[in-house]
C-alpha cells in the first residue's frame, strides 16, 4: 500500500498539546495516520513514499461540521428574513413535502461537494423529513458516491400537525424507528465511512413516547442521538405548553440527555438548562451563522465551555446558512462571541479552529479516529493555500486562517486517505455534473412547492419605524 507524505507544511496537529510544526510533515495510507513529525525525519522513515510538497501551505485535520441539512442545499435563497417558526412553516415545511429521492440524492450530492472543497471531511446531516420512501436511501447513497465521511442522522416528526407541521411529513414513531433500524443495520458496519444516528426533530414536532422509543434504540444499537433544543423562542414556548417544561427538561425526563447525544442550536437555554446538559453529558452543536440569519439570537458557547459542556461548531443547512462552509462557520463563532458580550478575548481563533476539529470529533463520537493528526487515526486531511492576496503576509496561521481566509483555500483533501480533492476541485464525481443536476431539481421543487414565489420579490431596504 503506497504511503503518502505531505511534506514541507506547516502542519497545524489539533493533538492534545497543539503543536503546530513550521516544517512538518504527515505521513499517511488508507489504514491511518503512519507519522507526524519534522519533514527530515518523516521522509527519512517513509523513503519509498509518494512525496507531495506542501512548502508555503496549511496541512491540518478535515473539518468536522456537526449539523446541516443537506436537502436544504436546493432551498438556498428562498427563506431570507424569516423568524425559525415561520421560516419551517412557510417556505421549508412546503418544499419538503415535494421531495423526490432524485431531489435529495442532487441536493446531497451538492452539498457534500461543497463541504469537500472547503475543508469539511465529516458531516452529521440531519434528514428530518421523509414524506416518501427512500430519501434516507438516497443520502447515504450521495455521502458514499462523493466519498465523505458521513453520519444519516434519520430524522423524524411524530406531532405537530397543530401548529402548521405539513401532516405529509409526521410519521407514527413505530415507522420512523423501524425505516431508521433498517438503515443502522445495513450502514454502522465497522471502518464505514457514513454510519447513520436517530434524530427526533424538535419539541413541537414529537411528543414523549418518541423520546422514550429513541432513546431504546438509541441503547440497543450504540447509534448516535441528536435534536434540536432551544433553538428559539418558539422551541421552548411550545414545550412549555404541550409538556408543561422547557425542552432541555423535557428531554430529560424522557431519558434522551446524555453522552450519545448531540443537542443542537441550544440558542435560547437557561441556566437549568446547562446544568442539565454539563451533568448529562451532552454535547451541543453551535451554528452561528443561522441563529443569526434567522433572527434566532446567539448560543452561550463561553459558559457552556466554562461547564466543560463539548460544543462543535456546524454551517446548518443551506437555507438557513446559503452554504456549508466551515471555513465561514468559524470566523462567525470567532467573532460573534466577541461582539456580544464586548470581550475580544471571550473566543479566540484556536477555540473556533477547536470546535471545527476536535471538538467536533468529540460531538459526534468519533474522537479516537478523527478531529486531529496523530499516529493510529484515519487519514482526513486538507491542504491550504494561504499565499493569495485576502490572508498574506501571513504571521500566525491559525489566526489567517479563521480570519482572512477568502473560502478557497482548500487545495486537498483526503479522506480514510484517498484523494477526494485536487487542486480545489473535486476528483470523485465531476462538479459540473453535480451543478446541473442540483439547479435542475432546485427549480423543479420550487416550481411543485409554490415557493418559487419567493425567489421573485420587490427590492427590499432597511424598514423605517
Amino acid at each position: 500500500m503506497t504511503v503518502t507524505v505531505l511534506a514541507g507544511a506547516t502542519v497545524v496537529t489539533m493533538d492534545a498539546a497543539r503543536r503546530v510544526l513550521d516544517d512538518g510533515a504527515v505521513a499517511f495510507d488508507e489504514d491511518g495516520i503512519r507519522a507526524v513529525g519534522p519533514t527530515a525525519e518523516v521522509r527519512a522513515a517513509y523513503p519509498d513514499a509518494d512525496v507531495v510538497d506542501c512548502g508555503g501551505q496549511l496541512v491540518l485535520p478535515g473539518f468536522v461540521n456537526t449539523h446541516t441539512h443537506l436537502f436544504q442545499t436546493l432551498l438556498k435563497g428562498l427563506g431570507d428574513d424569516r423568524v425559525l417558526s415561520d421560516w419551517f412553516l412557510s417556505m421549508t415545511g412546503p418544499s419538503a413535502v415535494e421531495l423526490t429521492p432524485e431531489d435529495v440524492y442532487a441536493g446531497a450530492l451538492h452539498g457534500c461537494a461543497e463541504a469537500l472543497t472547503t475543508g469539511t471531511t465529516t458531516l452529521l446531516d440531519f434528514m428530518y423529513v421523509h414524506p416518501r420512501p427512500g430519501l434516507g436511501d438516497a443520502v447515504v447513497e450521495a455521502m458514499a458516491d462523493v466519498g465523505i465521511r458521513g453520519v444519516l442522522a434519520r430524522g423524524y416528526m411524530t406531532a405537530g400537525e397543530d401548529v402548521g407541521v405539513p401532516p405529509q411529513l409526521v410519521q407514527p414513531v413505530d415507522a420512523a424507528l423501524s425505516d431508521a433500524a433498517r438503515l443502522i443495520s445495513t450502514w454502522n458496519r465497522p471502518r464505514s465511512r457514513v454510519t447513520v444516528g436517530l434524530a427526533p426533530c424538535m419539541s413541537w414536532s414529537v411528543d414523549a413516547a418518541t423520546l422514550t422509543e429513541t432513546r431504546a434504540l438509541a441503547d440497543a444499537t450504540g447509534a448516535l442521538v441528536t435534536m434540536h433544543l432551544s433553538e428559539s423562542p418558539f422551541d421552548v414556548d411550545e414545550s412549555v405548553r404541550r409538556f408543561g417544561v422547557r425542552d432541555v427538561p423535557f428531554a430529560a425526563q424522557t431519558g434522551l440527555l446524555g453522552p450519545d447525544l448531540l443537542a443542537a442550536h441550544c440558542v435560547q437555554v437557561d441556566a437549568t438548562d446547562l446544568d442539565l446538559l454539563a451533568a448529562s453529558d451532552t454535547k451541543v452543536s453551535h451554528n452561528p451563522c443561522s441563529n443569526l440569519y434567522l433572527g434566532s439570537g446567539f448560543a452561550p458557547v463561553p459558559e457552556m465551555q466554562r461547564r466543560g459542556i463539548t460544543v462543535g461548531l456546524a454551517s446548518d443547512g443551506p437555507a438557513s446558512s446559503s452554504n456549508h462552509s466551515m471555513l465561514q462557520a468559524m470566523k462567525f463563532a470567532a467573532l460573534l462571541h466577541k461582539g456580544v458580550h464586548r470581550d475580544p478575548e471571550i473566543m479566540t481563533a484556536e477555540k473556533a479552529l477547536e470546535m471545527a476539529t476536535i471538538d467536533g470529533a468529540r460531538a459526534l463520537g468519533m474522537a479516537d479516529v478523527i478531529g486531529s493528526l496523530e499516529v493510529g487515526k484515519r487519514a482526513d486531511v486538507v491542504v491550504l493555500d494561504l499565499s493569495n492576496l485576502c490572508v498574506t503576509p501571513v504571521h500566525a496561521a491559525v489566526s489567517s486562517l479563521v480570519y482572512s481566509q477568502r473560502g478557497d483555500e482548500v487545495r486537498q483533501v483526503y479522506v480514510d486517505g484517498q484523494l477526494v480533492v485536487a487542486d480545489g476541485s473535486l476528483v470523485t464525481v465531476p462538479e459540473e455534473d453535480i451543478r446541473a443536476r442540483s439547479i435542475a431539481a432546485a427549480r423543479g421543487l420550487a416550481a411543485r412547492a409554490g415557493t418559487d414565489r419567493f425567489a421573485t420579490r420587490p427590492w427590499r431596504s432597511t424598514v423605517d419605524a
